[in-house]
């Protein structure tokens, strides 16, 4: 019997050879080994990669913003807050107007030009409006006076007459004109336009410069 049988064994058990027997490991154990730790790593790598990706998204993002609300900051200049003095508008005693009537209603610009007078305004022509005018003024009244007016005479007789059309012409006098038209009642309220008066010559807020910036 070999020395490799053990004691109490023989036959067909008896082990022979000088010896011993490979013991062979079960590979499909280790395979399922591999692939679970395999799969763990892959898991891993995966959520590692997705963090870092919602960081670099979300984080740049910010930042970015951060970044560009604060360089809007800086370059957006602070706003005024002083007035701004406007242009000094004329006294109604300094302005001279032409009352032209384009109604068919009789006497009608010598009424307004008496009012006119009346609330401090120097009168001038009053008589019918010229032929490219008369019963041609659909609204309350016209306005009219030079470029240079735009800014001065027209505004102040302007709040005069609500609704009345300002224009402009060639003329390069200051004399301005009034023309009535087929819509007109009367002229506003004394007190209402003192009011609009007051408001013309109150000075507003200066704008904030954007130097052509939009905003952020």
């Amino acid at each position: 019997m070999s020395m490799l049988t053990p004691p109490g064994m023989g036959g067909k058990y008896r082990i022979t050879g000088s010896k011993y027997p490979r013991m062979r490991r079960n590979r499909g154990r280790r395979r399922i080994v591999l692939a679970v730790v395999a799969s763990v790593v892959a898991v891993g790598l995966i959520g590692w990669g997705t963090l870092q990706l919602i960081d670099v998204f979300t984080g740049g993002s910010k930042a970015t913003a951060a970044s560009s609300r604060s360089g809007c900051a800086a370059k957006r200049p602070a706003p005024s807050a002083e007035p701004t003095a406007p242009k000094a508008l004329p006294k109604p005693g300094q302005i001279k107007v032409n009352v032209f009537n384009a109604t068919p209603r009789g006497g009608l610009a010598k009424d307004v030009a008496a009012e006119l007078k009346k609330r401090g305004f120097a009168v001038g022509k009053v008589d019918n409006a010229p032929k490219e005018y008369d019963k041609k003024v659909k609204g309350a009244g016209i306005l009219l006076g030079a470029k240079s007016a735009t800014d001065s005479a027209l505004p102040v007789l302007g709040t005069q007459l609500a609704g009345a059309e300002s224009r402009t012409d060639a003329r390069k006098g200051d004399e301005v004109d009034l023309i009535l038209g087929a819509k007109f009642k009367d002229l506003a309220k004394k007190k209402d336009a003192d009011k609009a008066l007051a408001v013309l010559a109150t000075p507003k807020p200066t704008p904030s410069p954007s130097n052509g910036q939009k905003d952020c």
